[in-house]
């Protein structure tokens, strides 16, 4: 089994930047205006494909096939059991339970990233799925073209985002008005935003995200709030 505390040396997943009007935290960035352009309004040619699914808000982590283990991770890429964090526990734990479903997923070196829903950041959820929602299936830094992770992330019945649009460029206000007040996930405050993914000749290009300006980052995080931790899901026990 592998100890190393960051065990692929790479982060799971890094930063989606954003478009114009979406709300950003010191740490983010916005896109390019080509990207925007490309994804809200005008193709480069027959060959872009826009893909805009429903961004949810909860902890980023990862499931990783390497050495031959099944490796819950978080963000940064350590161990989930290494986390200080509570909610990880619980992701390492489910994903030990579930490591039939992923590895009739992954190849060896691959990983599937997804958001934990467990606990509540800045978006308070009624689960009607289960907690892990997956959004892509890397390989170092290379992303799976969406049909082909679609179709390998079936094989272990993962939820995925909501689809919201497929096909030509789509504005922000159209996304929006597609995903609705609440989205698709359950979420009992407003739907945090969404993803644009854009493919171009079977490979993903770029992506870039919005955020409603009104949403407040983690405001429901102990850290934040000083009360304690709101709950999406909690399991009966917890046995590492």
């Amino acid at each position: 089994m592998t100890t190393e505390r960051k065990p692929l040396g790479i982060k799971n997943y890094g930063t989606i930047p954003h478009l114009e009007g979406s709300r950003i935290t010191p740490s983010d960035k916005h896109c390019h205006e080509g990207q925007s352009r490309i994804a809200t309004e005008k193709a480069r040619d027959r060959h872009d494909e826009v893909i805009v699914s429903e961004k949810v808000d909860g902890s980023n982590v990862g499931v990783a096939l390497f050495n031959g283990d099944i490796l819950a991770i978080t963000r940064a890429g350590y161990l989930a059991t290494t986390s200080p964090y509570e909610q990880h526990w619980h992701f390492a734990k489910w994903v030990k339970e579930n490591e039939t479903r992923f590895r009739y997923v992954l190849n060896e070196g691959e990983r599937i990233c997804g958001e934990w829903l467990m606990q509540a950041h800045g978006t308070i959820y009624k689960l009607s799925h289960e907690p892990f929602v997956v959004f892509d299936l890397m390989k170092d830094h290379d992303r799976l073209q969406y049909d082909q992770m679609l179709n390998r992330i079936s094989k272990g019945n993962f939820i995925v985002p909501r689809l919201l649009h497929r096909g030509n460029p789509i504005s922000i206000q159209y996304a929006l008005d597609i995903l609705g007040e609440h989205g698709y996930h359950g979420a009992i405050d407003k739907a945090e935003g969404c993803v644009w993914r854009v493919e171009r000749k079977g490979v993903v290009d770029f992506l870039v995200k919005y955020v409603r300006p009104e949403k407040g980052d983690g405001i429901y995080l102990p850290e934040i709030s000083k009360k304690e931790p709101v709950w999406n899901w909690y399991p009966a026990k917890l046995e590492m």
